[in-house]
């Protein structure tokens, strides 16, 4: 016979009770089983499993029809004996708990095709000694469990102690705690008392296992009690909760009830407005608005939806929510502008210095305002240049002036639509774009509206915030701006919006095409030097609790701070350096020691330490293949020396020095235009065949590109070729072609700016360029030699120190000298000449 056959199937049916409360003479003729001398006797058993049979209790399991259980059962009942009821060790299935309970058999009921339900009454707990299947028969050797009725007081103690929290238990449980109390009085042994409690319990299968597999009472008691205190602390916990829920649940009902008949009595006395607090808020607000005819609709909608929505639904929040954003927003709110120019101006000047071409159409901008045009155009502003030229700060001083809101967005890194225009009412916690919620923090809708970093836009698959702009910084179409969240038309058209960028190249052309460009220039020294004494020292003077009385900083110890300690075209760098120099000197103030009155150049390592930057300078004397070229950068201009090198070879032309594509392209250019006006230099045809030239431009670590060094290439090409030296004091910038006319370029002031620092004593400029030397200040002007040129011709005469002239070629390889003399080639198999 298969083990497996005396499986009790799982999701057997729960305790039916305790002796007393079921039909007790259906077991009265099942008498126990009889040990033998040695004290054990033989029984047919089942396997039970989840189903602890303790002593006294009486319980219904299925089995299966034709098992081996069943057929077991069926033989105890007809011998009018018991069964023993053997259960599996959980931690490990194979092996069974020497421990199991005799049962005497009950009543036997179908409960379906394949399975009965059979009483048992558990009798008596005993030791396992072996089970057997031998013969084709089940059975097990068992002994009756000795349980000892020795009572120590803490004993007793505990069993008080369990009869009084087992009537709290029935009680939370519903259990007819009277019976209860009856039945617990009868009972003084405290292995039938853990017997009772732990059947009563609703305790997991491992807990009830381990309570029937204690043998000792008083040990069963101990494990019994703080299984008991865990099941009423839980208990209570949820009754506790249940009784809260429910009168919450009270409460709502109430609340609802009373609106209804507040509804209801409204509706007699005509009275429209809704009871909901947070609903009649939303009317209140709604009746104070002044909104366009679409908005004004849509919440009419919506408020309608909103009283037919119940109170406590998502949907009610999500409604309220649309609403609020709404009515909250500035739709006819405006702030009055101040036209006064000679005020504008006066803010203007006192918050930046220099800056003329912004603060210029910031004045133009008044002046036509003021005039009261028929058709009012905002502008849409995009101030460019480097970091530090005040782009931003400046944003603030034209509110300033105009007495406007001033907000700001930051795009930089923003690469989803939905941050422009917001998202779908559809989606959870959708609210609309930062146009709108930066026009409700302003509550006007006439601010300055600044986008800070409109280059640092990013697309991607969530969409292309910049394609979003496109309806927001276009005048023709933002009067209707369309939000996805609210669906209703904003106007925008009287916003001045100002955009900054640090380039153009990253601005789409579709967008760069609908603002007005305004370049920032970076700071020549003198308006650093300007700007340090206005704003910087002074700033820098609060912060750090000085004043200037205290110390000084000379214009010159402020130059060698912007030569050699800074590189940038704004000021915020010299900013910290000077703030830094601040610092130190209120610490001497602190430590009560003597302060220098005044901050000399030859101190400054004290403060700053060793000199960061090397501003390169003008070369000392005319040489041969130098020529110096004047580049702009985004820090200003700077001047740049080109090398050429002219030797034997076989005519390749070599390029070092981290030059980009165009600059190689002009260097080609250069060498054609040379090529091509050989025979006016008396170059001899095959002289290029047999020199390699080398063209290096310093500091190889910093990438060059651009046409504006063509002239410069050209120069130092003839140079080295023709021997003849360029003037030391003089700089040019131009792009080249093959004809050798000289193309205009861009970023004049900033270079001619460099030119002058570096000790330059004459700046080559295309003529086309002359028109840029407005931005130059005037006294520069006059300190330089400003030469305009058209051609290459032109240059040359103006860079060569002397009459270009023919040098002798490199004599010929040996492998040209025997070609020429005997009509062959010797140059080696693979190789290719030149």
């Amino acid at each position: 016979m298969d083990q497996d056959e005396f499986f009790t199937p799982s999701g057997s049916a729960g305790a039916e009770g305790f002796t007393g409360t079921a039909n007790m003479e259906q077991f009265n003729r099942i008498h126990n089983r009889k040990p033998d001398s040695r004290g054990q006797f033989e029984a047919p058993f089942a396997f039970l499993q989840e189903q602890i049979i303790f002593p006294n209790m009486v319980v219904s399991v299925e089995l299966e029809m034709g098992s081996g259980a069943l057929e077991n059962v069926l033989a105890a009942l007809e011998e009018k004996s018991t069964i023993i009821g053997v259960y599996f060790d959980p931690e490990n299935d194979s092996n069974y708990i020497p421990v199991g309970i005799e049962a005497a058999v009950g009543s036997i009921t179908p409960v379906s095709g394949e399975h009965v339900k059979v009483l048992l009454q558990g009798r008596r707990r005993v030791t396992i000694e072996e089970l057997s299947f031998a013969n084709d028969k089940a059975s097990v050797v068992a002994k009756p469990a000795r349980e000892s009725a020795r009572k120590t007081e803490e004993t007793l103690a505990k069993m008080r102690l369990i009869k009084k929290q087992i009537i709290d238990y029935a009680e939370l449980r519903g259990y007819s705690a009277v019976n209860l109390s009856r039945a617990l009085d009868n009972i003084d042994h405290p292995g039938f008392l853990s017997d009772f409690v732990g059947a009563l319990l609703d305790i997991p299968f491992e807990d009830r296992l381990d309570l029937f597999f204690e043998l000792n009472p008083a040990k069963r008691i101990s494990l019994l009690l703080p299984l008991l205190f865990s099941e009423l602390h839980m208990l209570r916990l949820e009754a506790e909760i249940q009784s809260r829920v429910q009168s919450e649940m009270d409460n709502m009902q109430r609340e609802a009830y009373l609106r209804e008949k507040m509804n209801q009595i409204q509706k007699e006395l005509g009275d429209t407005k809704s009871t909901d607090p947070d609903v009649r808020q939303l009317e209140e607000l709604f009746e104070k608005t002044e909104l366009p005819p679409e908005p004004e609709a849509a919440v009419k909608k919506e408020l309608e939806r909103l009283k037919a929505t119940p109170g406590l639904s998502p949907e009610s929040g999500m409604i309220q929510s649309y609403l609020r954003w709404i009515l909250e927003l500035p739709w006819s709110q405006q702030t009055v502008d101040n036209l006064d120019i000679r005020h504008a101006e006066k803010v203007l000047d006192e918050n930046h210095y220099g800056l003329k071409k912004a603060k210029d159409r910031i004045l133009e901008y008044l002046a036509v305002r003021s005039l009261k045009p028929k058709r009012d155009r905002q502008p849409i502003l995009c101030f460019v240049g480097a970091p530090g030229t005040g782009k931003t700060s400046l944003g603030k001083s034209i509110a300033s002036a105009l007495e406007r809101k001033f907000v700001r967005v930051s795009l930089g890194g923003v690469h989803d639509e939905a941050e422009i225009r917001g998202h779908r009412r559809t989606y959870i916690g959708a609210m609309p774009g930062r146009i709108l919620q930066t026009m409700r923090k302003a509550e006007a809708i006439n601010p300055v509206f600044m986008l800070d970093e409109i280059d640092k836009l990013n697309a991607d698959f969530q969409g292309d915030p910049a394609s979003a702009l496109l309806e927001v910084l276009d005048p023709e179409q933002n009067y209707a701006f369309s939000d996805h969240y609210l669906e209703v038309p904003y106007d925008l058209s009287k916003v001045l919006f100002i955009t900054t960028a640090n380039t153009v190249a990253s601005i789409p052309p579709a967008l760069l095409d609908r603002m007005e460009l305004i370049e920032f220039p970076g700071y020549i020294e003198e308006e650093k030097i300007a700007i340090a004494r206005q704003f910087l020292i002074p700033e820098q003077l609060l912060q750090s609790g000085l004043d200037e009385d205290n110390v000084t900083l000379p214009d010159e110890t402020l130059s060698v701070i912007i030569r050699s300690y800074t590189y940038e075209a704004g000021v915020r760098n010299l900013e910290r350096e000077i703030g830094s120099i601040l610092r130190k000197v209120a610490r001497l103030k602190s430590e009560g020691k003597e302060l220098p009155v005044a901050i000399a150049p030859e101190s400054l390592s004290t403060y700053l330490g060793s000199e960061e930057f090397f501003q390169q300078s003008a070369e000392a004397n005319d040489e041969v293949g130098l020529a110096t070229a004047i580049a702009w950068t985004e820090n200003g201009g700077e001047i740049m020396p080109v090398e050429v090198a002219v030797f034997s070879g076989k005519g390749n032309l070599q390029m070092t020095g981290q030059i980009g594509e165009i600059m190689q392209e002009s260097a080609q250019a250069a060498l054609s235009y040379l090529k091509s006006r050989a025979e006016a230099f008396e170059i001899p045809e095959d002289f290029f065949e047999d020199v390699d030239i080398h063209i290096h431009v310093p500091e190889g670590s910093i990438p060059k590109d651009g046409p504006s060094a063509g002239i410069t290439l050209a120069t130092a090409l003839t140079s080295a070729v023709l021997g003849v030296p360029v003037r030391h004091e003089v700089a040019m910038t131009g792009e080249i072609t093959l004809r050798g006319r000289v193309l205009p370029i861009g970023g004049v002031r900033e270079k001619v700016l460099a030119a002058y620092r570096a000790g330059i004593k004459t700046v080559l400029l295309p003529q086309k360029n002359l028109k840029d030397l407005d931005e130059v200040p005037a006294g520069l002007r006059e300190q330089l030699k400003i030469v305009a040129v058209e051609h290459m011709d032109e240059v040359l005469d103006s860079a060569l120190a002397g009459q270009p002239k023919f040098i002798k070629p490199p004599k010929a390889s040996k492998n040209k000298r025997k070609k020429e003399a005997t009509g062959v080639d010797e140059t080696s198999e693979g190789e290719k000449p030149n």
